[in-house]
């Protein structure tokens, strides 16, 4: 067996440490620390060349796994790469176990081709990525409220380098990580990596990345939870390197060029974790659910600005969840995996009042302590955005418009004017959540129309002589205009009730939400000016829009 194993170390690694995307064993590290972690790389890195030999066969390449395995745990000086890690595991009582999965993991690579879906996607990465974290942080000493973000940044950097390295792998390996059900949406894998479905693939890549992006929000929190500063400065350079990967791979076209990241990206996340090295970086998660509100462009921020600090706080943290299940229903997905989202999103919001998971959730879960939130808002807001997962949304009579207004805007609005401090103002909320929800229908109608969502009743279109068809063929119906020019009749009634129960509320208290008023109220005035009939894309708010709401903004209510 020893000869077996020392074959099969004896082929050049195909990478150093310095080859890899993300730091292996920095400078950062103590010098034993490093001894450590570069014996566990170089074990790590036989297996996986093993796993990855263009030249070995399938069974080949598990009996060599096998026996490098075996030298592994009897500590066989005649392999080195295997004597290495059990040195340390002697020296540090940690090592072999966690080894020992990746082997897992390299023998699934072995014979396995192909991800079914996401959750298939993550099970591999428990066993491909996440022990190595899980040995840094026992090498470390750390405690166990560690293992649950460097996980998560574990996994996002482990799909990151599977999204970079997807043409390499699909064209030298047959291996393909992006989940098949995902990438069926351009019809075939095959023409998913075909330059024709540049787009497609575009729209995929992004909402995989999105929930990479979640998980590398998590892992925000992981720096704040370690003692060991010096860990503690590699982990925040790390977290910066996957964002700044994950922004490069939303640039380019993995499928066609290779990402990279440069020295200077390197340079600008060591200095990131410099830092680290002196002391805790406390409010992750408020910076998370802040960058959300500060991503989006919201016009909806102007408001936000006129809240004290824990009221803004609050809001973000409902912005940010908003923004992350809508994100979820829009994405690029199977509506099966949109919806099993949508159900882990659900059982975040019911662990609020115990251990969320998230830096949303816990930052749901303060808020919800301070301001006593309707929670259950929350779940009538998932509940629109399973009707939004689907892939194709009609909506049958006026009362499923109701309903789905009811869902998607009325919650948002119950929310906020708890933040606000005017609970009683909730029939306003509810109102004038259903009017801008009107508005965005009509502001949206041909991008639904691409996903063929259409949220005009069908009962309204079928009094107009429109059956059923196609959304891009329905919308395009100079008929179809009719029943805009309806709706936003209704839309300019419920923006006259909101004025009409503004006199009756606290102005000062609900400046936020006038202020989204107005902004969806200038909105509806420039769709009716453009008319209903010669649609050119999504409308944006001139730069004078902007400047008369930041100009309301500034002043008193």
């Amino acid at each position: 067996m020893s000869t077996l194993a020392r074959n099969a170390t004896a082929r050049n690694a195909t990478k150093s440490p310095k080859d890899e995307s993300f730091p292996v064993a920095s400078l950062v590290l103590s010098p034993d620390h490093r001894e450590a972690v570069l014996a566990f790389y170089a074990f790590v890195r036989s297996a996986d060349d093993i796993a990855d030999a263009p030249d070995l066969t399938t069974a080949e390449k598990l009996t060599q796994l096998e026996a490098i395995e075996q030298a592994l745990v009897a500590g066989d000086p005649k392999v080195p790469e295997a004597y290495g890690l059990f040195r340390i595991e002697r020296k540090y009582d940690t090592g072999i176990a966690q080894a020992r999965e990746m082997l897992r993991a390299f023998r699934q690579d072995a014979i396995k081709s192909r991800y079914n879906d996401w959750a298939d996607l993550l099970d591999s990465c428990r066993f491909s990525a996440n022990p190595a974290g899980r040995f840094l942080l026992q090498l470390h000493g750390e405690t166990a409220s560690a293992q649950a973000p460097a996980d998560a940044l574990c996994t996002a950097l482990q799909i990151l380098n599977h999204i970079q390295d997807c043409r390499q792998d699909h064209e030298r390996l047959g291996r393909i990580y992006i989940p098949l059900q995902w990438m069926l949406l351009a019809g075939s894998e095959t023409a998913f990596f075909t330059p024709a479905q540049a787009g497609t693939r575009r729209m995929v890549l992004d909402a995989v990345l999105d929930r990479v992006d979640e998980l590398i929000d998590r892992a925000r929190v992981l720096p704040e939870r370690l003692q060991n500063r010096r860990l503690r400065a590699q982990s925040m350079a790390t977290i910066a390197l996957a964002e700044r990967l994950s922004r490069i791979l939303r640039r380019i076209d993995p499928a066609i060029e290779h990402a990279r990241i440069g020295k200077l990206d390197v340079a600008r996340a060591f200095l990131t974790g410099l830092p680290g090295l002196v002391a805790k970086q406390k409010g992750s998660d408020s910076r998370v659910t802040a960058a959300a509100v500060r991503r989006s462009g919201s016009s909806f921020r102007l408001g936000m600005q006129s809240l004290s600090h824990e009221r803004r706080r609050a809001i973000h943290a409902v912005y940010a969840f908003c923004r992350a299940v809508d994100d979820v229903a829009d994405g690029a997905a199977p509506a099966s995996e949109k919806l099993d989202a949508l159900r882990e999103w659900r059982r975040e919001i019911d662990r609020l009042h115990r251990a969320p998971e998230t830096p949303i959730g816990r930052e749901l879960s303060r808020a919800s302590g301070l301001f006593r939130l309707p929670l259950d808002e929350c779940h009538a807001l998932l509940d629109g955005m399973e009707t939004d997962s689907a892939d194709r949304v009609r909506l049958a009579t006026d009362d499923d418009l109701r309903l789905y207004g009811r869902r998607v805007a009325g919650s948002v609005g119950t929310l906020s004017v708890h933040i606000f401090g005017v609970p009683t103002a909730r029939a306003f909320a509810l109102d004038l959540g259903r009017t801008l929800q009107l508005v965005n229908i009509l502001r949206d109608v041909d991008e639904d129309a691409a996903r063929d969502r259409v949220y005009i009743p069908l009962s309204r279109l079928a009094r107009l002589g429109l059956d059923d068809a196609p959304a891009p063929l329905l919308v395009s119906d100079p008929r179809f205009a009719r029943a805009c020019e309806a709706l936003a009749g209704e839309a300019r009634a419920g923006f006259a009730a909101a004025d009409e129960a503004l006199k009756r509320l606290d102005r000062a208290a609900l400046k936020p939400a006038i202020l989204m008023m107005e902004n969806y109220r200038r909105v509806l005035d420039r769709l009716t000016a453009r008319g209903w009939n010669e649609r050119q894309g999504r409308l944006h708010l001139t730069t004078g829009d902007k400047l008369h709401l930041l100009t309301r903004a500034m002043r008193p209510t």
